[in-house]
């Protein structure tokens, strides 16, 4: 059995992934947890329904589209984190960054409260309905919280079958087996193959076929079978699982090479004229491509002295919040990447270290050192001419700096990140160009009231209203750019704003309310309640101490006192004495003494709350996060803490430690100028080559940004640590900047959809991920090219490509027939069991006749159904008619073959041969017996120098060679070599059909 069901992203301009997969034995698997750029809280429902009796969760890609609700559904859901969850490295590593940059940019992430479950809890505490304009925001997962989820995602590697572990309150998996695949359209992208008894799903969402600068293609191809056939474990699935976006997009002729330099011609024409080229683009997958494409044609370009090259001169800048974390993991995991990465990575390292020999020898080196790398190798992501920026402050200072400038900026969507700053400073300059990295369905988003930016400059683009510029290309082609005529564009933006007054009461209504609901049910979200009221004990607090120690069970007892006394304000001086008890020393200040006489149990002593540690019977539980070196921590919080990070002492309201002399930095903040140079400067490794004090040797002045504080940065979200909501602010501005276009997505187009479904061959096409026009255009080509072969199938062939809807279950279960026969006693005493690889093969042949159930059965079988005491000769009749009516049913038995059967049977029956015999195996077993095995070439096994063995990708064995034995060994100890590796591959094999 197999039940397809979306949860999002089918037939929708939504790219949100979720989707539900149902098999045999109530087994449910969950690919992906996608959101959108709006981050409602809505779209997650019909996720939230299904998490109690979810088995497994799988990810396949690290973009927000396939699981920005993760961190989310950690923290609020709680159930989740109890799911196994599974994914490559790759996409665990940039997923965390992905995910710390999100809630790090926009408190939309943080998702507002929706304002039926704010009405909910205002009419149970008795007061008046919370107010429709009040968008309370959910206390948003911290950086570390973030680490710790991602910590609980068990990574997997390519092409490794593995047996995953079910939930706890799951049934058991019965043998599924998961398969990660290269998908080639992002780093650690993966095409999953679910084996689960006689169902093999393959679920391929956002892949790509054509080799990129750093990805390469997906794994669909066998490149040993010459690339024209599909693996054989992904080929003939009984259902595929795929995406219809693109399926309407022509690929554009010239492939990668064209699509690059259609590009950079892009970006010359504008930097030419002195403009400022906006690329809005992700922080974690397609960032990759275009950050290595820019950085190495301006090194191409710096390298040529013979041109007078616009990009000499024009600086490049990478803006994302997280994007040093980012390109650190990037480094780390070059064997993820196309086999180019690691030959360039090989050839630098060598250039490195012939410049170190001829360094000893060459005294003129010096001279010329400040042009020339420190020391460190320059690999693929070890920029030279891109700036990495990180905060809003850097990005507000190289915008007001003049000149000609290349900005790649989080977002793709435009509604988050340093993108929509970028494009608020260049909108209105008409020399200035923005270019569109991924194309929509160009149609208004029903789902929100607001739609975003990057939707409404691609319907501009698509309308060009206000005529084309065409600009000359360096091979004589013209290239599009579209005006935007002076159209008013509105830029929204989203600001986090501190609770007060009745909305701080709101929110401890909310919080009440839900805090009765989780102490009903079996498994409370207690953890993330905590954390919320230890937020409004921070804000509501009186004392003005930063070292008192949390106490769990005095927060919780406190919120349920709230609940009990309509919320009254969280810092307890409503409360009276016989409420609070003994704890009134702990919670009202200025309070000393308290009456212990005749008071029994707590109430007796003074409140002191220990701090317990967990052990068991081996001792006690340490935090491995506890004892990590600086560069370890890397891979957890996701920031560089190896020249020391931020210290403690420098904590926000936290004293800071003044030195003797009290040396400042130039923005007045006292100690914190070095630290911040050095952080800085190390996450922007390779740019030290490029800089002499304030500016670069091709002569523009650079702007300094290393004296940019963290701490003074209006960008960074302080408001995180207490209850708030969002404030939306407009702006308006009169777009006269350019708009163009190149496709960037690395998605499958028309042509990969046509010509590798049908070379797939699966007997079952579920197709989501797409609009309804995609979806439906999709469908009609695949209806006419997987029409069945077999006799009678044109009736149903419509019924083998599904396009369901979101919520809609779909059986795409595999067609098979069952029959069950018996083996007659005959038949069985002459079966003949063989162990091929620890399994019981056994072949029979046999005459297949309808016999009479009861001459199967035991001779007492039909009195042991009898009642032991008939009161009534009327049912006693009745129960003989039923024992009766039952011995003439007939079941189908094989029985042993008749003498005049056998023989005509055994001449026509072929041997068959069971197993897989690998080569490395058949090598030890000659190996053990005297003969010389070695492997020569891909898939050859050279035995003796005489024989070779290969094996094809359909898994058949090839033997060639002759069968005399070797000089130097006598005859009668070894026999001909090929007659001994055949008996050897036939030892390794079971023979279950022929005479």
């Amino acid at each position: 059995m197999f039940n397809f069901t979306p949860l999002l992203g089918a037939q929708s301009h939504s790219s949100a992934s979720q989707t539900l997969l149902e098999l045999d034995g109530g087994v449910k698997v969950l690919v992906d947890v996608g959101w959108d750029e709006h981050f409602a809280v809505s779209k997650l429902k019909a996720l939230e329904r299904q998490i109690p009796s979810l088995s497994i969760i799988l990810l396949t890609h690290a973009t927000t589209s396939h699981l920005g609700a993760f961190a989310h559904c950690c923290k609020n859901f709680p159930l989740f984190t109890q799911i196994p969850i599974y994914a490559t490295t790759p996409v665990i590593s940039l997923g965390r960054t992905l995910l710390q940059d999100i809630y790090s940019s926009t408190p939309l992430a943080s998702t507002i409260i929706p304002a039926d479950t704010l009405a909910e809890s205002s009419y149970a505490s008795g007061t008046s309905r919370a107010a429709p304009t009040l968008q309370l925001l959910l206390q948003p997962p911290t950086t570390e919280e973030i680490a710790h989820y991602f910590s609980l995602i068990h990574p997997l590697k390519y092409s490794q079958p593995h047996e995953p572990l079910p939930s706890p309150f799951s049934p058991p998996l019965n043998g599924l087996k998961i398969t990660a695949y290269n998908a080639g359209h992002t780093l650690g992208g993966t095409i999953w193959h679910l084996q689960h008894g006689m169902e093999s799903i393959v679920y391929a969402l956002d892949w790509n076929q054509v080799r990129e600068n750093v990805l390469g293609g997906a794994a669909w191809l066998d490149a040993s079978g010459g690339g024209a056939e599909v693996i054989e474990q992904l080929r003939k699935p009984t259902a595929l699982v795929c995406s219809s976006r693109g399926s309407e997009k022509i690929s554009l002729t010239g492939g990668r090479k064209r699509r690059d330099d259609l590009l950079l011609d892009t970006i010359r024409a504008t930097i030419a004229k002195g403009g400022t080229v906006l690329i809005p683009t992700d922080t974690s997958a397609r960032v990759l491509e275009l950050a290595y494409l820019l950085e190495h044609a301006w090194r191409k370009e710096h390298s040529n002295n013979g041109t007078d090259s616009p990009f000499k001169s024009t600086r490049l800048y990478l803006a994302s919040k997280n994007v040093g974390a980012t390109m650190r993991y990037a480094r780390s995991m070059l064997e993820w990447m196309d086999e180019n990465i690691a030959k360039e990575l090989e050839v630098d390292d060598a250039a490195t270290t012939r410049q170190k020999q001829h360094k000893r020898n060459d005294s003129k080196q010096g001279a010329n050192r400040e042009n020339q790398p420190t020391g460190k190798a320059t690999g693929p992501f070890d920029f030279k001419h891109l700036r990495l920026l990180e905060r809003k402050k850097q990005v507000d200072k190289i915008m007001s700096t003049p000149g000609a400038r290349v900005v790649l900026a989080s977002d793709a969507s435009l509604e988050w990140g340093f993108s929509k700053d970028v494009l608020l400073n260049i909108a209105a300059d008409p020399s200035n160009l923005i270019i569109l990295t991924e194309s929509h369905g160009g149609q208004t988003n029903t789902e929100s009231d607001h739609d975003s930016l990057r939707n409404l400059l691609w319907s501009w683009y698509r309308e060009r209203r206000d005529g084309v510029a065409l600009e000359p290309g360096a091979d004589g082609q013209n290239l599009e750019q579209v005006h935007t005529g002076g159209r008013e564009l509105e830029i929204r933006s989203a600001e986090r704003v501190a609770l007060e007054g009745r909305e701080l009461l709101r929110y401890q209504q909310y919080l009440a309310t839900q805090r009765r609901l989780s102490n009903q049910m079996p498994l409370g979200n207690s953890a993330t309640l905590e954390t919320a009221a230890d937020a409004i004990d921070d804000t509501s607090s009186t004392s003005s101490s930063s070292t008192d120690e949390s106490d769990p069970e005095r927060q919780g007892r406190a919120l349920n006192t709230s609940a009990a006394v309509a919320n009254l304000n969280r810092n307890k001086t409503g409360l009276n004495k016989e409420t609070l008890g003994v704890n009134i020393l702990l919670r009202q200040p200025g309070v000393y003494d308290y009456d212990v006489r005749g008071k029994k149990g707590r109430d007796g002593m003074f409140p002191f709350v220990s701090k317990r540690r967990r052990a068991d019977d081996f001792g006690e539980l340490i935090r491995p996060d506890d004892y990590l070196r600086a560069e370890e921590r890397d891979d957890i919080d996701g920031h560089d803490m190896r020249n020391g990070g931020a210290s403690k002492d420098t904590k926000l309201g936290q004293k800071r430690k003044w030195g003797p002399t009290g040396l400042q930095d130039r923005n007045g903040d006292p100690g914190s100028s070095l630290s911040n140079k050095r952080r800085h400067r190390s996450t922007n490794s390779g740019d030290q080559s490029m800089r002499n004090g304030d500016t670069l040797t091709n002569g523009h002045v650079e702007p300094d940004l290393d004296d940019i504080s963290e701490d003074s940065d209006p960008g960074t979200d302080e408001g995180a640590n207490g209850p708030s909501k969002v404030v939306f602010q407009t702006q308006r501005v009169e777009a006269h900047l350019k708009i163009a276009y190149v496709d960037f997505a690395g998605l499958h187009d028309q042509r990969s959809l046509s010509m590798l479904i049908p070379l797939i061959q699966p007997r079952k096409l579920i197709i989501v991920g797409g609009s309804a026009s995609e979806t439906e255009f999709l469908a009609s080509e695949c209806r006419q090219k997987l029409v069945p072969t077999s006799s009678g199938a044109s009736e149903g062939f419509q019924k083998i490509v599904f396009t369901p809807i979101n919520g809609e279950m779909v059986n795409a279960s595999v067609d098979t027939n069952a029959w069950t026969v018996k083996l007659s006693n005959a038949l069985v005493k002459r079966l003949r069991w063989q162990n091929v690889r620890g399994l019981g093969v056994v072949t029979l042949m046999g005459h297949l006749a309808a016999v009479a159930v009861d001459e199967q059965q035991p001779a007492g079988n039909v009195s042991k159904k009898r009642p032991r005491l008939v009161k009534d000769i009327t049912e006693e009749v009745d129960l003989d008619q039923k024992v009766a009516d039952k011995t003439q049913h007939l079941a189908p038995v094989l029985d042993v073959l008749p003498a005049s059967m056998a023989a005509a049977t055994r001449s026509v029956a072929q041997p068959l041969h069971v197993g897989d015999l690998r080569l490395a195996d058949l090598r030890k077993m000659l190996q053990s017996t005297g003969h010389t095995a070695e492997f020569r070439g891909e898939g050859t096994l050279l035995i003796d120098s005489l024989v070779a063995v290969r094996k094809t990708a359909t898994g058949r064995l090839e033997v060639e060679g002759g069968g005399l034995g070797l000089p130097d060994y006598p005859a009668r100890s070894l026999e001909g070599s090929f007659y001994a590796v055949k008996r050897k591959i036939y030892d390794g094999l079971a023979v279950i059909a022929g005479g």
